[in-house]
């Protein structure tokens, strides 16, 4: 991911990419080479050396805590690939460490900035739906030995956990899990989970990396019928309950039926580029649709409960949450 927002930071026309920082000297050449950018084996000495407004922290999650914090004491705004943490505490010394030094935090749930998700957020809101009775998410695909310190509840989850409430506008109020590692020494591989919205709907989490094939789907039915959702491919289908519809214009069907089925043509971005624009504007400009630190902070928060349910084989009751209230992001 490093590569990649160097990259997006190098062609953006509002930023230059002006150095970089890597353990790895192959990869650091290169992408020094690439970008006409400074190289360094250590961020400190970046941060220490260059003139820099804006990082992008790109570590293994274990790592996000200190590296985020050195950042923000130099007065650098910070963006962190998600998730924010390996833990809340780790995350509530970074949003302090934010708030201290009047600097903006942003947190990298990319899917947020989907354009697919982002149609489907419009046309939930608009009613489209009616009563949303079920979310379903499957992230599913190969084992990645990249990663290391997180299975897949804080590498993966924090995605569905951020996009679900989002999507519905209501908090989490309880969650169950199971989970089964399989391939991971050290951490979960596969999650099958349940949470349970303030609304009464009900969320369904699809979760592994045991799937010899990577899918990113997800569908949200409710009484007038169903979108799906394909991340990948970034395509939004409405799937319609006809029963639905008759009733809405008078006649007595009751009950569900196939309908029409529509795909809707929506225009194709890199959702990466999208949420570093955003990122930019809010530094410029202030909020702008951005995932900030306080919702990274969530979606750390309910993994970690989705970790304690499978760990205690119970459901596990949250508190009142009202997701906030996010704005529609704008290209730069």
């Amino acid at each position: 991911m490093g590569a990649n927002h160097a990259r997006i930071y190098a062609r953006m026309p509002k930023t230059t990419l002006v150095a970089i920082a890597d353990l790895n000297p192959e990869q650091r050449d290169r992408i020094s080479r690439t970008y006409k950018a400074t190289a360094y084996d250590d961020y400190r000495a970046m941060i220490a050396n260059e003139k820099i407004d804006i990082v992008s922290i790109a570590l293994p999650t274990h790592l996000h805590r200190q590296a985020a914090i050195d950042a923000m004491v130099a007065g650098i705004h910070t963006f962190v690939e998600k998730p924010l943490a390996n833990s809340i505490t780790h995350g509530r010394d970074m949003i302090e460490a934010s708030h201290q030094t009047n600097v903006v935090l942003g947190v990298g749930h990319i899917e947020r900035y989907n354009p697919a998700v982002l149609a489907l957020k419009s046309r939930l809101d608009s009613g489209q739906l009616g009563k949303v009775y079920q979310i379903h998410a499957r992230r599913i695909g190969p084992f990645p030995p990249r990663i290391q310190d997180v299975g897949v509840v804080f590498d993966l989850a924090t995605h569905e956990l951020n996009v679900m409430e989002y999507l519905t506008g209501s908090g989490i109020r309880s969650v169950s899990a199971e989970v089964k590692r399989t391939l991971h020494d050290d951490y979960e591989d596969l999650i099958s989970g349940i949470v349970r919205f303030e609304d009464g709907s009900v969320g369904v989490l699809d979760i592994n990396w045991l799937t010899p094939t990577k899918i990113r789907q997800l569908s949200i039915l409710g009484e007038r019928g169903m979108f799906l959702v394909n991340y990948l491919t970034q395509e939004l289908w409405f799937y319609e309950n006809r029963s639905a519809r008759d009733r809405w214009e008078g006649l007595a069907t009751v009950g569900v039926s196939e309908g029409s089925v529509i795909k809707y043509e929506l225009e194709r971005v890199e959702p990466l580029r999208v949420e570093l624009e955003t990122f930019t504007d809010a530094v410029q400009q202030g909020h702008n649709g951005l995932v900030n630190g306080e919702e990274g902070l969530r979606a750390v928060y309910l993994a970690e409960q989705l970790l304690r349910a499978s760990r205690e084989r119970s459901v596990v009751t949250l508190p009142p949450y009202t997701p906030i209230p996010a704005l529609t992001p704008q290209k730069g």
